[in-house]
């Protein structure tokens, strides 16, 4: 079994050897440099603090006109309620530091050109991909509440609802793989991929050796990941070592040594398109924890869908607009043609992406939509349960007013402190009647909604304010069609390996967890 297993990790191109990075290129890298300007950052305020104790008597005076200034503006501004409790805090706290970081995080400095170049490809490609009338029209016919809520998530951004698309669910990270690697043996045309972690390993070194093989083949290849795995994931040159392939490669918001609210926008989305007619889109990363060949955290529960027909259109132009960020000359033409063969599916999908520059909490909103809709049922897997008071509400809501709401959460964290501020939460919400589940095997990855057999999303969004409010995100929309009673399915199966949390449990939780969790609490939507 040893031997299989050092000769399924052989298998695969790598363009990287990890074991040749030592401490001096630690010290020189990108994020050497970044550790060493925050101390000396630490040092300047430790100076500044100390400078601050000789004439703290002046400035007593000052901090309460600060405290009365603030705390007005602080009610006023359209921040949700919980943080706007948490921003209280800190300014009556720290009314000078914490005025200024206010100031600092609520304003556009580093991220002007980001947030006025996102917006300038959004109303651009407003209407790049028309909405049938046909097809709205028979979406309300079915469901007036859902033809609502696809027409607001096609105001927010290009996201048309669509037909003619068939949806297949995977509930582990292994069977997304192995389609992935099959499908992409098919590509003609291009082949397009966007991921939050990538990482060398069986998973990616046997994608790379197919997309290889592709681009010398003529496919077009595009590359991106976020920014921030040039800290642990991958060397800061991996665009060029791909690019030496054939394959075109880009980091979006790669980590440099300068302060700018712009590095708290990351992009987690999870996208592969393959010719325009196939996309792939769920919580998998391209990393070998997803598919469980290296154990990190226990049994790795993760989901996806794959995507085959018109609805396929829209991740193509998520993708596109995103590497499009950077672009003096965006070329969108002829990606976005329709696939050649029409593919006849029951039921309506409307994928759609989240981003943290505009307006609207789209991805929040979608889930408080189901949340509230819902008749008989809301199950939910998701890895973090860090809640706004609107989403908090919103589950407690639909507990009380007799739906069944079930959520499904790791049994092994892959960090302290997110699973015990999600503990927090778990005393309101069973007070409601939701009944919250530990996965015993291991750590959940999943971020899935499914509802009264009709309704399902799966995606990137996580519970969490970071998913909600500062990361680009995808998901799909899903209604009638045949693939949500899979999703189901998998969700009911999924509870026969956790245990269901009780108060009893809750007593017995550890004391160091049971006081970083309220603590935490305070400053959860800074986290």
């Amino acid at each position: 079994m040893k031997e299989n297993t050092e000769q399924t990790e052989s298998i695969g191109l790598r363009l990287w050897n990890r074991g040749k990075k030592g401490a001096w290129s630690l010290v020189f890298s990108r994020m050497g440099i970044v550790m060493l300007l925050f101390l000396v950052q630490i040092l300047a305020l430790f100076v500044i603090f100390r400078w601050f104790a000789q004439i703290s008597p002046h400035l007593m005076g000052t901090a309460m006109l600060i405290d009365i200034v603030m705390i007005p503006v602080l009610l006023m501004s359209r921040l949700d309620p919980t943080a706007k409790i948490t921003w209280l805090m800190v300014v009556l706290v720290m009314p000078v530091f914490g005025s200024l970081l206010y100031a600092y995080t609520q304003s556009n400095f580093g991220h002007r050109a980001l947030k006025k170049r996102t917006a300038q490809l959004a109303e651009q490609n407003m209407e790049r991909i028309q909405q049938d009338p046909a097809v709205q029209r028979a979406l309300q016919m079915n469901n007036p509440g859902t033809a609502a809520l696809a027409r607001y998530m096609k105001r927010s951004g290009c996201h048309p609802v669509f037909t003619n698309t068939q949806v297949e669910y995977f509930p582990q990270g292994e069977d997304k793989w192995a389609r992935l690697l099959s499908e992409l043996e098919k590509a003609k045309k291009f082949i397009f991929l966007e991921y939050f972690i990538i990482e060398e390993g069986v998973m990616w070194g046997r994608m790379l050796e197919i997309l290889a093989r592709k681009a010398k083949e003529g496919v077009e290849i595009r590359v991106m990941y976020d920014g921030t795995c040039e800290f642990s994931r991958l060397p800061r040159d991996y665009p060029a070592r791909l690019r030496a392939l054939g394959i075109r490669c880009k980091a979006f918001a790669p980590l440099t040594p300068f302060l700018s609210t712009h590095y708290n926008y990351r992009d987690h989305r999870k996208i592969l398109v393959i010719d325009g007619h196939t996309a792939f889109c769920g919580g998998v990363n391209l990393a070998d924890e997803y598919i469980n060949r290296i154990r990190k955290f226990g049994h790795w529960k993760d989901t996806a869908v794959m995507l085959h027909g018109d609805a396929v259109r829209s991740f193509t132009l998520m993708f596109l607009q995103m590497w499009n960020i950077e672009e003096r000359r965006p070329v969108y033409d002829p990606y976005l043609d329709p696939p050649e063969k029409t593919v006849c599916a029951p039921g309506f999908v409307i994928p759609y992406g989240d981003c943290p520059l505009d307006e609207d909490k789209l991805g929040e909103r979608v889930y408080i939509d189901i949340l509230s809709r819902a008749q008989k049922y809301v199950y939910i897997m998701t890895p973090y349960l860090i809640l706004d008071s609107e989403l908090e509400n919103a589950l407690i809501y639909a507990a009380e007013r007799g739906v069944d709401v079930r959520l499904i959460l790791p049994g092994v964290p892959d960090k302290a402190a997110p699973y015990a501020l999600a503990k927090t939460y778990y005393p309101a919400l069973m007070r409601a009647g939701v009944r919250i589940y530990e996965y015993t095997p291991g750590f959940v990855h999943a971020k899935i909604f499914v509802s009264d057999d009709d309704t399902a999303v799966v995606g990137t969004i996580n519970l969490d304010y970071r998913s909600l409010c500062h990361h680009f995100e995808c998901a799909v929309y899903l209604y009638k069609t045949p693939c949500i009673a899979d999703i189901r399915k998998d969700f009911m199966s999924t509870l026969s390996s956790c245990i269901r949390v009780d108060e009893e449990q809750m007593k017995n939780e550890p004391l160091t967890r049971r006081i970083m969790g309220p603590m935490l609490r305070i400053i959860a939507p800074l986290l």
